[in-house]
């Protein structure tokens, strides 16, 4: 079959490790279905694992990919979950601490076919399209906990999330204005700023600006460039809720301000398989549309993963396969 995946690893040139090739046929295996994907998507996952982040270099060629959708054997049109736990394992699969995604130890989504559990399928409803199934699973999951499972807002409730374009930030805008929250948004960027507004933000910011009121809790997965704004912009008893941290370390964790006004900062990974199920019947029921940065054909994944190593997107970038 035809996939994408990581033939090699460099910390400083990562999509050098990438190959677009056939790769084995998933094997089936008790428990276990075999998907023929008709969607994918990307996530910063897929350039972690080409660094060498989280993928130990001896489980080499790895099929990238954690987001897709597509038909299981029996002809049922399903949503990927990719949170494999380990065996045995019962309750909330996201504490497993041995608990991993597809392509960390098993074979991805950027690939014609791929194995998972059979746990793991989400029924996708017919009125949502193969590309807007494929954004679900990673970075919209991700959003849908960080909001709904861990920021402890009810609506009228205002939420800041640092850094608008990126698949979880334009993801948390659109779950957010739709579950009537004050969604605003900071960046760098005016035109990025400008389409989160037309996503449903009610304000966007400067990167760093100081806001009109304090916010009570924001979603942070950029790391040290955001971390001490993100401190300053809560309410006494505020949450930060954190998911990433792509701009590295912080190097001011602000922890004076957290004991002294009571805040809290919780930490956010992906969710759960019956969580993903709420996110695609709260997508399919309140009609929203992930946000799309562009379609690619698999064998053009280089392109998408040269976009989204320079932060040129908004949005997901989605792969068809054929």
């Amino acid at each position: 079959m035809l996939a994408a995946y990581a033939a090699s690893q460099s910390a400083d040139d990562p999509i050098s490790g990438l190959q677009v090739g056939e790769q084995p046929d998933p094997e089936p295996r008790a428990g276990w279905s075999v998907v023929t994907l008709r969607a994918a998507a990307l996530n910063h996952h897929d350039l972690f694992s080409l660094q060498g982040v989280g993928l130990p270099a001896d489980r080499l060629p790895m099929v990238l990919g954690c987001d897709g959708a597509g038909v299981d054997e029996d002809g049922n049109e399903v949503v990927v979950h990719s949170v494999v736990p380990s065996e045995g394992w019962m309750g909330d699969e996201t504490l497993d601490p041995r608990r991993t995604l597809l392509s960390e130890r098993y074979a991805g989504t950027l690939a014609e076919r791929v194995a998972v559990p059979s746990r793991n399928l989400v029924p996708k409803p017919a009125e949502l399209s193969w590309q807007h199934a494929a954004c679900l699973p990673t970075s919209w999951l991700t959003a849908y906990k960080m909001l709904f499972s861990n920021a402890g807002v009810s609506p009228g409730a205002t939420v800041l999330v640092q850094g608008a374009g990126g698949g979880v930030a334009t993801a948390a805008v659109q779950l957010g204005s739709a579950a009537g929250l004050r969604m605003w948004v900071t960046s760098r960027d005016e035109a990025k700023r400008a389409r989160a507004v037309e996503l449903g933000a009610e304000q966007a910011f400067e990167s760093g600006a100081r806001l009109p009121e304090r916010v009570d809790a924001v979603l942070e997965t950029v790391g040290a460039a955001t971390w001490s704004h993100s401190m300053k912009s809560l309410k006494p008893g505020g949450t930060v809720v954190v998911a990433g941290a792509t701009s590295g370390d912080p190097s001011r964790m602000e922890i004076n301000r957290i004991f002294f006004t009571q805040l809290r900062v919780v930490g956010s990974t992906m969710g759960t398989r019956d969580e993903l199920e709420r996110l695609v019947r709260f997508v399919t029921e309140r009609k929203i549309e992930p946000v799309v940065d562009s379609v690619l054909p698999l064998g053009d994944v280089r392109t998408g993963l040269e976009k989204m190593a320079a932060g040129d997107l908004f949005g997901k970038v989605v792969l068809t396969m054929g």
